[in-house]
């Protein structure tokens, strides 16, 4: 080491015989004496330890210390690099290559201990008289608390647990400048949340708090946190701790799979803890539930895999959003509806709940525990009625992104038109055939495609309809079995077809298949008017080989059947569970 020819506060304190070495965290260096001397004259303003050596290279090197050992300034040096505070080339310097010391070039005398003290007044003279009356003096100035240094704030920041600093960071969550991990990192993403929320608070954007500045975030929080009452609840019976804004909602009642929390002083906004056990099929059963409830509405982003689900919904009356969790056999999660015109409060309170959101225990909502909900009580319960479509009926997926062939009638009457809750638009129609083809908004991943026989089918040959007969009870489709009785419609129609098979108004649009699983029609729906009583095993269906040559004609290419023999009927079932749909028409 140099130290011989380190001037200033080095040499003062690294002295005396046994005395460490020094070392010093080198974080810049400059070309020229004036630039360096610049630059340091800046990182002064963050750290009070900043020293200037000219180096032997010519260049002049800026540093931070010294420190007493290597141990001491690496540790300096990976906390400032992970709070971005340093460049991230800088490294431990033994000061090897320092020479003599510029910065700091000395300082000034404290005011009041240089200079020759002022000569004292002269006592006034006493001549016996009575001296005039003192005139009221001002009321001394009130003491000005000293300004926090830059340095200052630094050395109180650094001072900060972990605990703390992931209050400053959700506090900044909270007040909508912060949105990455809550983990007490003080990197350059809270760096720079701190200096927005202080440019909007009109404090000078040094990416530090000074401790009013932390006092003034945390304050603000809280008490906008005591005014929508948020708290934490433990709801053991249904397993699930989170943040509730009690000030806005109450408690209600079990309703299993909910606990529900009604609306508080007229406030308007509705909670539900979601709890019940359950695997995948029983998580996708609860996401189709949810979208039938009239707290959840039918516009907005909606997501589902494998492990959970959220749902986006809003209209002109309301706004909410649902989330559910799949772990461990147990399906958890949460709905929270509002008024619109509440976003910015709601929008806190939502990320309060989403945060503190986790499930405790390792059980769910017991099914008897309060009064299960039922489709017949629906109208008694506060935003928990059903949401019902125009009418639901079936298709089939035509190919590998998502289009959909089924029955057209009604169709252009939907405000929205959904594919297993997807919502969807009419590419086409053809009134003539009576058939329609729906494109999803967003692409589907179909498990299958139907196949088009392409050689004609006889009459009397064994057929099955594949269709969501109950879509109010089933998820999936059923097959109703029969015959092919006709190739004409009833009115003598060549592209149509007659089954003798026992359908429902779900099966309407439902692929009609031979016992190889290939599509030979498409189920048309009943006469509507009324005006006439058909039997119950009558059903009309267009034929394959006319829906072929309408669908080539828009552009959709059909997959022509390369399919032998006879399914069993379980096997039948499960390839058309594949490729038929279930589609609703919502108005």
């Amino acid at each position: 080491m140099h130290l011989a020819t380190a001037a200033g506060l080095a040499g003062l304190i690294w002295t005396g015989p046994g005395a460490a070495e020094p070392v010093w965290l080198q974080i810049e260096a400059q070309p020229s004496l004036p630039q360096a001397e610049e630059r340091a004259r800046d990182w002064a303003g963050m750290f009070p330890d900043i020293a200037g050596f000219a180096m032997s290279t010519g260049w002049y090197a800026i540093a931070i210390g010294p420190f007493a050992d290597t141990a001491e300034a690496t540790a300096r040096l990976r906390t400032l690099r992970r709070e971005g505070l340093i460049p991230g080339d800088s490294y431990v310097s033994d000061g090897g290559r320092f020479r003599g010391q510029f910065w700091p070039n000395g300082t000034a005398p404290l005011p009041g201990t240089a200079g020759t003290p002022a000569p004292e007044a002269p006592a006034p003279e006493t001549t016996g008289a009575e001296p005039p009356p003192a005139e009221a003096l001002p009321a001394a100035p009130e003491p000005t608390p000293p300004v926090e240094t830059l340095a200052e704030s630094q050395r109180l920041e650094a001072a900060l647990d972990r605990e703390a600093r992931m209050e400053i960071q959700a506090a900044l969550e909270w007040q909508g400048f912060y949105n990455a991990t809550i983990d007490g990192a003080f990197g350059r993403g809270t760096r720079a949340a701190i200096a927005a929320w202080q440019t909007a608070q009109g404090f000078a954007p040094t990416g530090v708090l000074a401790s009013t500045q932390q006092t003034q975030l945390l304050a603000a929080v809280a008490a906008d946190r005591a005014a929508l009452g948020l708290e934490t609840v433990e709801e053991t019976d249904a397993g699930i701790a989170i943040d509730l804004p009690l000030g806005l909602i109450e408690f209600d009642r079990y309703d299993p799979p909910f606990v529900v929390y009604r609306a508080k002083d007229g406030s308007g906004v509705t909670a539900l803890l979601l709890s019940q056990t359950g695997d995948q099929n029983a998580l996708y059963g609860l996401y189709d539930r949810m979208q039938a409830l009239a707290l959840v509405p039918a516009e907005g982003e909606r997501s589902r895999n494998r492990s959970g689900f959220t749902i986006a919904g809003q209209n002109d009356s309301l706004r909410s959003w649902t989330e559910a969790h799949l772990a461990g056999g147990l399906i958890k999660g949460f709905t929270l509806a509002w008024p619109p015109g509440q976003e910015a409060k709601m929008q806190r309170v939502l990320a309060a709940m989403k945060a503190s959101f986790r499930p405790i225990g390792s059980t769910a909502l017991d099914p008897s525990l309060g009064t299960p909900m039922t489709v017949t009580r629906g109208d008694l319960m506060a935003g928990l009625e059903r949401r019902h479509p125009e009418f639901a009926r079936s298709g089939a997926f035509i190919d590998e992104k998502g289009a959909v062939l089924t029955a057209g009638a009604g169709l252009d009457t939907c405000t929205k038109i959904t594919i297993e809750d997807e919502e969807a638009d009419l590419a086409f129609t053809d009134p003539a055939l009576g058939i329609a083809v729906l494109r999803p908004k967003k692409a589907m991943a179909p498990a299958g495609i139907v196949t088009f026989e392409t050689a004609a089918t006889a009459a009397g040959a064994q057929v099955a309809v594949a269709g969501f007969s109950y879509p109010e009870a089933l998820t999936a489709p059923v097959l109703s079995f029969g015959t092919l009785s006709d190739l004409t419609g009833l009115a003598g129609e060549a592209n149509r077809a007659r089954l003798a098979v026992h359908t429902l108004a779900g099966d309407a649009g439902g692929p009609v298949l031979d016992g190889s699983g290939a599509l030979v029609g498409i189920v048309l729906p009943r006469a509507a008017d009324g005006t006439k009583l058909m039997p119950a095993d009558l059903t009309e269906a267009v034929q394959a080989m006319p829906l072929v040559q309408v669908l080539a004609e828009h552009g959709f290419m059909p997959t022509a059947s390369e399919a032998t023999g006879t399914l069993a009927a379980e096997d039948l079932a499960v390839e058309a569970q594949k490729f038929t749909v279930q589609i609703a028409c919502w108005k």
